[in-house]
């Protein structure tokens, strides 16, 4: 492991005996430390390997209703007194807030085990041989491919002078393919904790295949239509609106569940939670000041329920923080940030063969917000998109640009696959099944 808890204690200690030094009691220090490594691969060949090492202590401290943050990445003597002290005079340099509350005194939140030694461990030569045998695949179909298989390891702890300490390390890998062809492309991208959970020659086959079946596109007029939206079109579209969820946005106007909050906006078949401990999510189980977070119940049947809370909007409103707090200084508040839409038990397949015309969507880009308080989105398609003709995909499809409101969107969901962890580009990856929607809103075609 990168960094140990009992360095990270020390660590703080340092920052602590510093900081009376000045005269200031409340102090906090997150102590984070990260090991990276990527192969990146194009025109059927590993072209990049490269690999990055870092730390940093990010001291904050509170003086009367004032607070303010100070980082380093460097945890000798020295720098641990100078950040401590850059910390002081940044806060004595701030406005006092009234509503500022002092430092938490929570208990550790229960454990969880993220961490996967031999995912910490993977080699450039393990890493490269996964690659040329997707790449393997790829070119074998005739076809170019292009991606990333990245390894992580890193350490996030959170210490305060009310006895804190909130400790987390966690393993990371991602594999990310695209297949191109003369006038298709096909994609797939996954991502989870242990390297062993990845299937890079999976994702391969399975950016080959779209990348071949959706060759000599035709195109179709804009319209609305059933559409089945993969897992990673649902992560990256629906997981727009998660930002919302939150008490500081509705209580600053910025959040399309202003007075909406135990309506019904979506229909009966959407659950939403978040829940940091779900098998198939990553992260700390605290937030940004180390209090534990809890599940939420963001939608029931369709009814918004809960929204997440940090310390200050929790003490405004007279409730219980519910863990979901961001590092202060911040203008943001809190946000769930561990997704989990609850799935239903049809497999695309099956969306597929009940399906008499339709598009089938593997992916959304360049998602854009077009109006915040209805929540409509605009976007393209784009690495797989295809034409259901009587219950089987017949052919590729040029590309849409779609204009779809979310609650519409997700008022109109036929049919959900099994939840999946899935791996996107504009939005951080969520547990979320593929949907069957009715008139989802594709208003023009692309131009590639």
């Amino acid at each position: 492991m990168l960094i140990e808890p009992a360095r990270c204690q020390a660590i703080f200690d340092q920052v602590a005996d510093a900081s009376r030094g000045l005269g200031v009691a409340d102090a906090e220090a997150i102590v984070a430390a990260g090991s990276s490594a990527l192969t990146r691969f194009a025109n059927n060949a590993i072209h990049q390997n490269v690999a990055e090492r870092s730390g940093h202590l990010s001291v904050r401290v509170q003086i009367d209703g004032r607070t303010a943050r100070a980082t380093t990445n460097q945890f000798d003597d020295a720098s641990i007194r100078q950040v401590v002290e850059e910390s002081v005079a940044l806060t004595k340099l701030q406005e006092p807030d009234p509503s500022r509350i002092g430092l938490p005194a929570c208990p550790p939140p229960p454990p969880v085990n993220r961490w996967h030694e031999p995912t910490a461990h993977v080699s450039p030569a393990d890493r490269a041989q996964a690659v040329a045998e997707a790449i393997h695949i790829v070119e074998s179909a005739g076809q170019t491919a292009a991606g990333i298989y990245s390894t992580s390891e890193g350490v996030f702890a959170l210490l305060n002078s009310n006895g804190v300490f909130a400790f987390y390390p966690e393993t990371m890998a991602n594999f990310s393919i695209t297949a191109m062809a003369a006038d298709s492309s096909g994609w797939a991208k996954g991502s989870a904790c242990s390297h062993h959970d990845l299937d890079p020659l999976a994702m391969a086959r399975a950016a080959a295949g779209k990348a071949h079946f959706s060759r000599e596109p035709v195109e179709l007029p804009p319209g609305a239509y059933t559409a089945i939206l993969e897992p990673a079109a649902v992560l990256d579209l629906v997981g727009q609106m998660f930002g919302d969820f939150s008490a500081t946005a509705i209580s600053d106007g910025r959040s399309f569940l202003r007075d909406r909050v135990g309506q019904k906006l979506f229909g009966d078949n959407i659950t939403i939670y978040d829940d940091a401990y779900h098998p198939l999510q990553a992260g700390a189980p605290f937030d940004g000041e180390g209090v534990p977070r809890r599940k939420l119940a963001l939608v029931d049947q369709g009814v918004v329920r809960e929204v997440a809370f940090c310390r200050q909007a929790a003490h405004a409103a007279g409730v219980q923080p519910t863990g979901h707090g961001f590092p202060l200084p911040n203008e943001y508040g809190e946000a769930p940030m561990n997704i989990v839409i609850a799935g239903g038990a049809t497999p695309v397949e099956a969306m597929i063969a009940s399906t008499a015309r339709g598009i089938l969507v593997t992916r959304l880009w360049y998602i854009r917000e077009v109006d915040p308080y209805e929540k409509i989105m605009t976007g393209m398609t784009r690495d797989g998109t295809f034409l259901i003709e009587d219950g089987r995909v017949s052919r590729g499809v040029r590309n849409f640009r779609f204009n779809q409101a979310l609650p519409e969107l997700l008022s109109n969901v036929e049919a959900l696959s099994p939840a999946v962890r899935a791996s996107g580009e504009e939005a951080f990856d969520m547990v979320v099944p593929a949907m069957k929607v009715r008139d989802f809103h594709f208003t023009e075609v692309t131009r590639f």
